[in-house]
């Protein structure tokens, strides 16, 4: 079985660096819980019929006819195409399984799309605005797929905002991979420590008083 402590994803990450305390209860002790929001059921719905759509053409829900000339365009480009595809990666940077016991980096691709040594990745966005638009993500899942597709030597990435119909992209080639897994291997040692030590400081914010669910920490307005 996997370490939780060592396998990480970029949500665990980012919620993490956002407040280590908050992370804590929510998820390590897990004695709290984070309701599931309207925007995150309206993403996971989302999700789901972008991958059937791609898959075989099931018709998409009357609610998201307005994506399908983005997901008619997706599935025009040639090559073999991989939805809500699951990849890991050792602390080695070798590939494994998404639940094998040596994961390090988890990451859910939620299309990917292999032409010989071309691949594209697509990571859907339900949001109204990029204005939080983060391509670290696009960066991770680069990573993965130079780490599980030896063949592929240039990725074409893109977080694709389907509400407000825009693409934030970047693109990678296979020279990128080292300085990319050293980056963030830097970057989720914090994380690690504090799993090593049982550190958790909060770290307030403008989020702590009306959204945080942790109502025993001292900067959580409802206390």
């Amino acid at each position: 079985m996997a370490d939780e402590s060592v396998a990480w994803s970029f949500s665990k990450l980012k919620a993490f660096e956002q407040c280590p305390k908050q992370f804590y209860h929510l998820r390590v002790i897990k004695d709290y819980k984070e309701p599931m929001s309207s925007a995150m059921f309206y993403g996971n719905e989302f999700h789901k019929a972008a991958e059937n759509y791609i898959n075989d053409y099931t018709p998409l829900p009357f609610k998201f006819n307005w994506a399908k000339d983005a997901l008619d365009n997706l599935n025009k480009k040639e090559g073999m195409k991989l939805c809500e595809l699951r990849l890991g990666v050792d602390d080695a940077g070798d590939p494994c399984k998404f639940f094998d016991d040596q994961v390090w980096y988890r990451g859910i691709i939620d299309l990917l799309i292999l032409d010989d040594e071309l691949a594209w990745i697509v990571d859907y966005k339900t949001s109204k605005s990029t204005q939080y638009a983060d391509v670290g993500q696009l960066e991770l899942m680069a990573m993965a797929i130079f780490s599980h597709y030896p063949t592929v030597q240039r990725i074409n990435a893109g977080l694709l905002f389907v509400v407000c119909k825009e693409l934030i992209k970047r693109t990678y080639a296979r020279e990128n991979y080292d300085s990319l897994f050293s980056k963030w291997a830097l970057r989720v040692s914090d994380m690690h420590t504090a799993y090593d030590i049982d550190v958790w400081n909060p770290k307030p914010s403008g989020l702590c008083k009306k959204h945080c669910v942790v109502t025993e920490c001292i900067y959580n307005g409802r206390h």
